[in-house]
């Protein structure tokens, strides 16, 4: 089986969340199962040198954007086993960041009919399956069915979309339907690309995929309501028959305790005590008060509304009264920013705060912490609480998207769980799930149970790569 996996960003040349670690873990895992998987992403300035030392030119030819003819340079290399493919125009990528710019309708225009005249220009390669991720890709589908269906390459194809996070849509004026895709007006229907008064990058993927995934089977069942639909849910329901959730795993190799060079003391499930020698390190690093038997709470996260952090800020005097410390780490929303930064300077044997964004940094925390809370308003799938579990940390979070799917709250009469978990958006819900956590942190015995259990869950990429294949292989029916 051959896939052409599409993606706006992929790590490690360029990454602003999950998006991008995801896209290349699950073609590693693809790989492993002897799947000839290929990846193509823009060349963004963002990417350093020394990757760019190591892209060979295949070719360069024109894109049509419209009435436009635009170059494309296509570049290889390959990266672990993998061959990766890089769309470089300097005019739509040689510029800071990957999003948010006036023209992003006309950049993933082409980057998408790009994409498709690519194909040609990769050796001994006719994909049987196109896998596109969220809005930036979505385009693809409707190319590959309604304007290319007739090439030879592309006979067999086969599209599979997936969506990450529904709230991102690509909305744009049905302007660009001719001016930059080509398209006639007739894609604006509410049956293809229509989205109100715009055309939406994400419903034509939708529309025109043969399969539709999202990151875990909750989030599948969550955006078919309006509460997490973002006005989609009607046309979620209608397309129930092709949308399957499958639950992000994470690359055990690359987060793995027991040998990552990026932690003080290695340990696995059967070495927990080492645990603690990370613990103390954090704290120290940090400026916290040095106690192994203080409750650490660690939250790597972006500082948006979505992550849940309004529940944090409502009971942060009330943490404060108890005995617990708490390592904040990401990037976001200025108010956040600003408000976990004056508690870390009001308080900072207690509270450190960490506005950036810093990998080994955060795998500090995933193997310091004692507990990982992860409060979301909406959580699709979430990587933060599999990886947490990987190093020990048992995670508190809310019941939503992925997050309901991989955490099973603690029992302590039956001894069953991985982690704990509240059910509304509520803050003093949260905290007395957070209160309940530390009574059973402080039986030692209980605890380090609770640690062994969380670190022998399996969501790995491997067990989602089976289930991609098995979904690959309904869509070539």
């Amino acid at each position: 089986m051959k896939v052409l996996f599409v993606s706006s960003e992929v790590s490690p040349f360029v990454k602003t969340g999950g998006l991008a670690e995801w896209s290349f873990a699950l073609p590693k895992a693809l790989k492993a199962k002897g799947i000839d998987v290929r990846i193509i992403m823009p060349k963004y300035s963002e990417i350093i040198p020394d990757y760019d030392l190591n892209m060979i030119k295949l070719d360069t030819f024109g894109v049509q954007v419209g009435w436009r003819n635009q170059s494309c340079q296509l570049l290889y290399m390959e990266y672990e086993g993998i061959p990766v493919y890089f769309i470089d125009n300097e005019y739509y990528f040689n510029r800071p960041g990957c999003y948010g710019y006036f023209d992003d309708g006309e950049r993933f225009s082409y980057y998408n009919r790009a994409v498709m005249e690519s194909v040609q220009y990769m050796e001994d390669f006719s994909p049987d399956i196109i896998h596109c991720n969220d809005w930036h890709t979505g385009i693809i589908p409707v190319l590959l069915r309604d304007f290319y269906y007739d090439k030879p390459l592309f006979s067999k194809t086969r599209c599979v979309f997936t969506i990450h996070n529904l709230k991102y849509q690509g909305v744009f004026s049905p302007l660009i339907l001719q001016e930059l895709l080509g398209m006639e007006m007739g894609y604006f229907t509410e049956d293809k690309l229509k989205y109100k008064d715009g055309i939406s990058f994400m419903k034509a993927g939708i529309s025109y995929a043969d399969m539709v995934t999202t990151v875990s089977p909750t989030y599948a069942k969550e955006i078919q309501q309006p509460y997490y639909g973002e006005g989609f849910d009607a046309f979620m329901r209608e397309k129930r028959w092709k949308l399957c959730g499958i639950v992000n795993g994470i690359d055990f190799d690359f987060y793995n305790p027991d040998t990552d060079k990026d932690i003080v003391s290695n340990f696995n499930s059967g070495t927990i005590n080492k645990k603690a020698v990370n613990k103390l390190a954090l704290q120290k690093k940090f400026g916290l008060q040095i106690n192994d038997e203080i409750p650490l709470i660690g939250v790597v996260t972006k500082l948006i509304r979505q992550k849940g952090l309004d529940l944090i800020t409502c009971v942060m005097e009330d943490l404060l009264k108890m005995d617990v410390q708490l390592v904040i780490i990401g990037e976001g929303d200025s108010d956040y920013q600003d408000y976990f930064k004056y508690y870390a300077s009001t308080y900072p044997d207690k509270i450190s705060a960490n506005i950036c964004s810093d990998d080994s940094l955060e795998k500090t925390i995933y193997a310091g912490a004692d507990m990982f809370l992860m409060p979301s308003l909406l959580e699709p799938c979430g990587d933060s609480q599999l990886i947490a579990m990987r190093y020990g940390t048992i995670p508190i979070v809310r019941e939503t998207g992925g997050l309901k799917d991989t955490i099973i709250s603690y029992n302590e009469f039956t001894s069953q769980g991985n982690g704990f978990s509240f059910e509304n958006f509520n803050a003093y819900e949260m905290l007395d799930i957070i209160k309940y956590a530390i009574s059973m942190y402080v039986n030692k015995k209980t605890w380090n149970n609770l640690i062994a259990s969380a670190m022998n869950v399996s969501y790995s990429l491997e067990n989602t790569a089976d289930e991609y294949v098995e979904l690959y292989e309904r869509a070539m029916i």
